[in-house]
């Protein structure tokens, strides 16, 4: 079992900047990949960017050039960072860290993201 907290959110300007972090611990040995989601009021939770245990990363066509996703190389399978730049009131909604271990995810409590215009 992985425990996942998030921290970083808050309220920020359009065209500002915040990064989140993903603290895992537990099992997180056989962590394969840890994934950033969101979700807006009234909309499905979606994939905003991953990194796989090889360090390969995959980003939602909407962030692709505005976030990065990237992980503590001293500590890769314990830290994951979501720095998100020239933020847009369309970013806002709750990020979730996720990680697949063993083919079983598990997901963090979540961190309010909201961007003002």
């Amino acid at each position: 079992q992985v425990q996942l907290v998030e921290s970083g959110g808050g309220l920020v300007q359009a065209g500002g900047s915040l990064r989140l972090s993903c603290a895992a611990s537990g099992s997180i040995f056989s962590i394969n990949v840890i994934s950033w989601y969101r979700q807006a009021p009234g909309n499905q939770r979606e994939l905003v960017a991953a990194i796989t245990k090889r360090g390969i990363t995959n980003y939602a066509d909407s962030v692709k050039g505005r976030f990065t996703i990237s992980r503590d190389n001293a500590n890769p399978k314990t830290m994951v960072y979501l720095q998100m730049n020239s933020l847009k009131p369309e970013d806002t909604a709750v990020y979730y860290c996720n990680a697949v271990s063993d083919l079983v995810g598990s997901w963090g409590q979540g961190t309010q993201v909201t961007v003002s215009s």
